[in-house]
């Protein structure tokens, strides 16, 4: 499987964490104390995780706009 697909695979999830985080976060009543600790506290690991896989997998995205490499006249102009 290639980086694309598995982006639209986990860019779908990570989306859906986040707005399960914000609902519970927020409105804490809205799912029952039982509902609660395992939709806030234990989906927050689930949300690490494809956080950590989508930042694994756009990390030569990252590298290239962030840390771009200059060439060496140019640093030794700085």
């Amino acid at each position: 499987m290639d980086k694309k697909t598995l982006l639209k695979i986990v860019n779908p999830i990570l989306l859906v964490l986040v707005a399960n985080q914000l609902a519970t976060g927020f409105r804490p009543k809205l799912y029952g104390p039982g509902s609660f600790k395992l939709m806030h506290k234990q989906m927050a690991v689930i949300l690490t995780v494809a956080l950590a896989s989508h930042l694994a997998l756009n990390f030569p995205w990252i590298k290239n706009t962030y840390w771009k490499k200059t060439p060496r006249d140019a640093r030794q102009k700085k």
